[in-house]
């Protein structure tokens, strides 16, 4: 299976959306806003950002599931 590595993330305070390159081997715990500064955090229950606020999930979710959350 081909992991993708790019990933749009939208910020839910302002609805800006950007297109980012996710790390491949480990998981992003923040992500500041590149318009409005706001830093993300992860949702309970996901591991990332990505996985929070992405269009796809993080490199080691897309592999193995929930089970190989960072």
């Amino acid at each position: 299976m081909e992991i993708q590595t790019r990933s749009v993330l939208t910020c839910p305070v302002c609805g800006f959306a950007r297109e980012e390159e996710m790390p491949v081997d480990a998981c992003q715990w923040f992500y500041e806003c590149t318009n409005c500064r706001t830093v993300l955090k992860p949702k309970p229950g996901d591991c990332c950002v990505f996985c929070s606020y992405g269009t796809l999930p993080c490199p080691p979710i897309q592999l193995g599931g929930k089970e190989a959350c960072c």
